[in-house]
């Protein structure tokens, strides 16, 4: 009996030690889950549930990275919001604006595509759509973001988007800070009057600070939503 007491207990040993170092091993792989969860969900907006700005720019440049002149970066800033905030309902109407957008510009991107919320009344997406289909699809996220929206079971509000878009094969390049100037500045060339503009050179010529339209609200003080 001594001698099998012998043979086996270093494999107890041995099993024991291994026990000892996998649970802490294990313990810290959830705790490490739990954390990227946690830090992952922060990273979204809490009212529509979009990437906040550094979870959108990393999966766009991806996007970017990827598929280059077959991509497309697009600006969305909704016309008038404030006196949709201001206006019957107040702010939970602003709210369900802004959250009828986000669903609106998903469902446009697709599930491939990276769409964000900047701020405010201001989105992004950018998503892989060839040159020659980029006029009709612009055309349809018109139409689909000046669909009335249902704020309180049955109650519409009118809502209307200024977009611009940028494509790396007519800008000559990749960088997702200037694609998103060039169609910053588009977007406002085009403000108001119900069509998407796509950015060429000019656009991405036009001054900016810290990457935004100089001029623009918000570029040196708060500015009033347009």
């Amino acid at each position: 009996m001594a001698s099998i007491v012998r043979v086996h207990a270093p494999a107890a040993h041995r099993a024991l030690f291994i026990t000892s170092v996998a649970l802490p091993l294990t313990g810290w792989t959830v705790h490490a889950v739990s954390l990227h969860r946690k830090l992952t969900a922060a990273r979204r907006d809490p009212l529509t549930g979009l990437h906040g700005r550094d979870g959108y720019t990393a999966h766009a440049q991806q996007i970017i990275n990827r598929h280059g002149s077959g991509s497309l970066v697009v600006l969305v800033d909704l016309d008038h919001f404030k006196k949709i905030n201001d206006g019957p309902g107040g702010h939970a109407t602003g709210d369900r604006v802004l959250a009828a957008t986000a669903q609106r510009l998903t469902a446009w991107a697709g599930p491939r595509g990276a769409v964000g919320r900047l701020g405010g009344d201001e989105f992004a997406a950018t998503v892989r759509i060839p040159a020659a289909r980029r006029e009709a699809r612009l055309a349809e996220l018109t139409d689909l973001l000046g669909e009335p929206v249902d704020v309180d079971g049955g109650r519409l509000v009118d809502v209307a988007a200024s977009i611009g878009a940028a494509s790396p094969d007519i800008l000559g390049t990749t960088d997702l800070c200037l694609l998103q100037r060039a169609a910053d500045a588009a977007m406002y060339a085009g403000k108001h009057s119900g069509r998407a503009v796509l950015a060429d050179r000019t656009h991405a010529a036009v001054p900016s600070i810290n990457g935004r339209r100089a001029g623009r609200p918000g570029t040196s003080i708060v500015g009033a939503a347009a």
